[in-house]
């Protein structure tokens, strides 16, 4: 074991904590976690078991993944990598030895094959359920795939070939692409909650749904899914809450596809991009000759969505004059046409979304009470992408492929120093930022290379400074032990590349913001965040 990583491993006695690479850590007997996993399969049954095991191990797998950069600064991304196995040794897992990795991130190949020895997992199961015909690594196998997935930004899926619990004498695990395992979709499932299992299956019938797949894998993910599982053959009103970007709307469309209304409409609805004089109409609908300009009777989103469902998205951005009307067609399940007499029932399934905190509108008077109670029936949090680290790869090969396919580019992967970046990067616009930035460097990259860091920075919105730097020769360093003049320090480029544009243009700010390929607010925040706003 190398020492390095001792110096990482830190014990509180005094507060009751153990510290592993900034991470707080725990001691488990090995004898209780047997017994917990034989308790698991008897519950739960054999399939359910693993694939809580699986996750759980994915997710440590992936917070592992996420301190490799910090743990070896200096270390080539071979040894970098290496920190992986090694932590779950020093974590009293499993002895890894490593019979062959080899693998190429800008091409996106990866291939690995190790050797478990005194496996802590298989051992216990030995323990109590004794020999059987399927392998009891999932934890091991989940932190191996979770590791992997995180470092190299693509799905990676490890197996268990050989395992002590089947009578081999040892452990043996493969890993490579999803993709290139036969059956991979089948491990894949394991790391993703039943709801999300459940929404694929839904998708292929489901009318209305949207074009993009449900993509994650981390335990916040799951949890928000699982949530879906329990509210998605009622008609009770649920409220997304999540900063913007989080991918509210995906959500709830997913929402529907799982429910009883599925085969119905499913209507959304931006109230922050009606205007006011408008949003009656727009809702409810108009009567030919309500008002100059009607001249023929049109339904509102309440009657296009009849029988399925209405999503309200930035509901906060609502008047208070608009929650009203709103509020009365909730709760009396009917409304007018605007210029009309006749009474339309509102068979719908309301659901509505924001990333305001509505509690604290209420009592700023910004947002009616009442309105609130109607709408907070099942509140959702959907994580922002920050804290849904072991995402990021699963997101990163879906927009990838997305969008290699739809500009016809055959973009290999991502390059190591890309990966770095996107791993090192808060994402304050969530997966709609991921997105734009993946979308942006497909169009940039050329045929048969793989996204590199200059495909995601160049084309104008930065990922802004990072906690590290990566040189030449796929070694990354932190931001103090970095000086050598052949480091790619984005702080540094971006800042000239600013000062081009305004030179450029002359000083005039909306034509560098032009240039630059970004908007004239985001021109103006760089410039604060740089201490110059001339």
């Amino acid at each position: 074991m190398p020492q390095d990583l001792f110096s990482h491993l830190h014990f509180d006695p005094a507060q009751g904590h153990i510290w592993l690479a900034g991470k707080r850590m725990m001691l488990l007997h090995a004898r209780a976690f047997a017994l917990l996993r034989r308790e698991a399969i008897d519950a739960l049954g054999l399939e359910q078991a693993r694939a809580i095991f699986t996750r759980q191990g994915y997710h440590s797998g992936a917070l592992d993944a996420e301190s490799a950069a910090r743990l070896r600064p200096h270390a080539t991304i071979d040894d970098m990598f290496a920190v992986g196995p090694e932590l779950h040794m020093l974590e009293g897992m499993v002895r890894s030895e490593a019979l062959h990795v080899e693998f190429d991130v800008a091409r996106g190949a990866f291939s690995a094959e190790y050797l478990w020895h005194g496996s802590s997992e298989c051992g216990a199961h030995l323990e109590t359920a004794g020999r059987g015909a399927y392998p009891a690594g999932w934890s091991l196998a989940g932190y191996a795939s979770g590791y992997a997935s995180v470092f190299l930004g693509r799905p990676i899926l490890f197996r268990e070939v050989e395992c002590i619990a089947m009578g081999h004498p040892h452990c043996r695990v493969q890993g490579r692409p999803a993709e290139e395992w036969e059956e991979g979709e089948e491990d894949l499932r394991f790391m993703r909650g039943e709801a999300i299992n459940q929404i694929e299956r839904a998708r292929s019938s489901a009318r209305g749904g949207s074009e993009q797949r449900i993509v994650g894998a981390s335990a916040g993910f799951n949890v928000a899914f699982d949530m879906l599982h329990h509210v998605a053959d009622t008609d009770a009103v649920v409220l997304f809450l999540g900063e913007s970007g989080v991918g509210k709307e995906i959500f709830a469309r997913n929402l529907h596809a799982m429910g009883r209304r599925a085969d119905k409409p499913f209507v959304a609805v931006n109230c922050a991009a009606i205007p006011e004089s408008l949003l009656e109409a727009e809702l409810f609908g108009v009567e030919k000759g309500a008002f100059t300009g009607a001249h023929a009777a049109r339904a509102g989103r309440f009657e296009r969505a009849e029988g399925g469902t209405l999503f309200l998205d930035e509901i906060a951005t609502l008047s208070l004059a608009a929650q009203g009307k709103l509020l009365r067609a909730i709760q009396e399940g009917e409304f007018e046409r605007v210029g009309g007499v006749r009474m339309h029932r509102a068979n719908v399934r309301l659901v509505a979304a924001t990333n305001v905190d509505l509690r604290a509108a209420v009592e700023a008077g910004s947002f009616r009470a009442d309105l609130f109670y109607r709408l907070n029936v099942f509140p959702i949090r959907i994580p922002p992408l920050r804290e849904r680290r072991a995402d990021l790869p699963l997101l990163m090969e879906y927009f990838l492929e997305r969008y290699s396919t739809r500009y016809g580019k055959a973009v290999t992967g991502f390059e190591g120093d890309a990966v770095a970046a996107m791993l090192g990067y808060g994402w304050p616009g969530n997966i709609r930022e991921l997105e734009n930035v993946i979308e942006r460097g497909v169009i940039m990259a050329r045929d048969g290379e793989p996204l590199r860091l200059h495909h995601i920075f160049g084309g104008g919105e930065a990922l802004g400074p990072l906690p590290f730097r990566v040189r030449a020769g796929g070694r990354v360093e932190n931001g103090q032990a970095a000086q050598e003049g052949d480091d790619l320090d984005l702080a540094r480029s971006e800042r000239r590349m600013i000062e081009q544009a305004l030179a450029r243009s002359g000083g005039n700010k909306a034509r560098a913001a032009r240039l630059l390929g970004i908007t004239r607010a985001q021109l103006y925040y760089r410039l604060e965040q740089m201490g110059s706003t001339s």
